[in-house]
This record gives structure tokens, C-alpha cells and sequence, in this order.
């Protein structure tokens, strides 16, 4: 079958539909029991912006924290509702633009997981997502977002393809290819996904975007955070305590909104 079009929404469709299992058993992965712990000491409710199919959101309600989800798919969200559903679980989902939040709130932690704050390409659009991620803070409410460090094999090129098996026998397979630009601070992908049975392509979307993805240096992460108001008082390596050096591939940027 010949490629369906890449959709306006990147995460719906087949890239929706095989996004877990695609991305297999994150149950180990850093950013779990690092975003727990802030939000364990933050305070609750929290709000998880991007939320999906509800990696983390499902995981923290389980565990007994009090958060909601958001995210611009609504296919991903009717993904999470379904597995909330198996869970005995009942999650405030909301489908909206981070740039255009408009939620119950307030809350006392916020958290932008994978990356997603990246996905804002136009300057304007991330400052205005930044100023409603304020509004939904309580006074003295943290902001944490972690961002991917771009280096000189982005710049050169990367492939992958990933391969998984379905429940009922499919083959599930992504070929992707990623380029960034140092210029302009921009990574573009193209990405196909493809399902195989008995060795023949049933189904297949290609998605390219060009661009796809913003870099950030550190010092503009932080002129975001205080240009929306934020008190920026730790920049960490990846999902650890420890301080972001150079080399490290993810850096995470904890900010609060002033208590007056």
C-alpha cells in the first residue's frame, strides 16, 4: 500500500497507534522517579503538558498523585483513556495547544516531558506557552522541562529503523532519519511507519517535517523562563542532581513562579 500523507498533527494515525509499542518498556527510565520526586516535593495538583498516551500520567495516578494531562492529540489522549480504563483509573485529559492552555489549574508543579517543549518552532509561540505555564501556577509552583542537546553527529545525519512485534503476529516497523541545522537551530525528520504481515506492507504513513524540532542553548532556556517571569534556581544534567556540563545530551531546566 502507498504511504497515507504525512497528517497537519504529528502523533495520530499509525504514529499514534504504535507509539508504545515502538517505544517498549519505559518502566526503568530516568525521568520517572525524577519528576515524582519534584512533584512529591513541589506540591500537587500537578499538570503533565503532553501527556500522550500517558506514560507518566498513569504511572503518578497509580502511585496516588493528584495530576492531570494535556496534550494536542486527541488520538494519543483517547489512547491514555483506554488504558486508564484497564487501570481502573479516571484521568482529567484535556486536548489543547500548550501556547493556548486554558485549564481548571492552578497548579503547584508543572512538568514538560521528552522534550516536548521543542516542538514549538516559532519564538512567539514559545514565549506565549511559557507566559500560560505561568498563569497555571500556584505562587512558588515549579516549571521543569527537560531539553535535548543537539551536537555535531545531529548535524551529519542520523538513521534508525526499530522493529517490534504486535500481539497478534505483525511486524511493526519506524525507518527514520534526522538532520539538525546549527544555523538556525533546527532539526528536521522524515519517518516512516510501516505494518508487515506474512513479509508484505498492509499499512504505511510517512511523516516529514522540515522543520520539526527547536535546539536551545542553555542560556536561552533560561531568558525563556525569566523572560515569562520565572526564578530560575537549578539547571541539572539530564534527570539527575547533578549540574549540567558540556557533552551532556539533555539538560533540565527547574524555574518557579515568585511567591510575590
Amino acid at each position: 500500500m502507498p504511504a497515507a500523507p504525512s497528517p497537519e498533527i504529528e502523533y495520530r494515525g499509525l504514529v499514534a497507534r504504535t507509539w508504545d509499542l515502538l517505544r517498549g518498556d519505559t518502566s526503568a527510565w530516568e525521568d520517572r522517579p525524577f519528576f515524582r520526586r519534584l512533584i512529591e516535593s513541589s506540591g500537587q495538583p500537578a499538570l503533565d503538558v503532553g501527556c500522550g498516551t500517558g506514560r507518566l500520567l498513569l504511572d503518578y495516578l497509580r502511585g496516588g498523585i493528584d495530576i492531570d494531562g494535556v496534550d494536542i492529540s486527541g488520538e494519543m489522549l483517547a489512547l491514555c483513556r483506554e488504558k486508564a480504563e484497564t487501570l481502573g483509573l479516571k484521568p482529567r485529559l484535556y486536548e489543547q495547544p500548550m501556547e493556548a492552555l486554558d485549564l481548571p489549574g492552578p497548579y503547584y508543579t508543572i512538568i514538560v516531558p521528552s522534550s516536548s517543549f521543542q516542538l514549538l518552532l516559532e519564538a512567539p509561540v514559545a514565549r506565549q506557552a511559557m507566559r500560560r505555564f505561568f498563569a497555571h501556577l500556584q505562587p512558588g509552583g515549579l516549571l521543569v522541562m527537560p531539553f535535548i542537546v543537539f551536537g555535531a553527529a545531529d548535524e551529519a545525519g542520523t538513521a534508525l529503523t526499530r522493529e517490534r512485534k504486535r500481539a497478534d503476529g505483525a511486524i511493526v516497523r519506524k525507518h527514520a532519519r534526522y538532520r539538525y541545522d546549527p544555523v538556525s537551530q533546527l532539526e528536521s525528520t522524515d519517518e516512516m511507519f510501516e505494518v508487515i504481515v506474512d513479509g508484505v506492507v498492509i499499512e504505511s504513513e510517512r511523516s516529514v517535517r522540515s522543520p520539526a524540532t527547536r535546539g536551545y542553548t542553555v542560556d536561552q532556556a533560561v531568558d525563556l523562563y525569566q523572560a515569562a517571569g520565572f526564578e530560575v534556581f537549578r539547571i541539572v544534567s539530564g534527570f539527575t542532581d547533578d549540574p549540567f556540563k558540556p557533552g551532556d545530551e539533555v539538560f533540565t531546566v527547574i524555574g518557579r513562579r515568585p511567591v510575590a
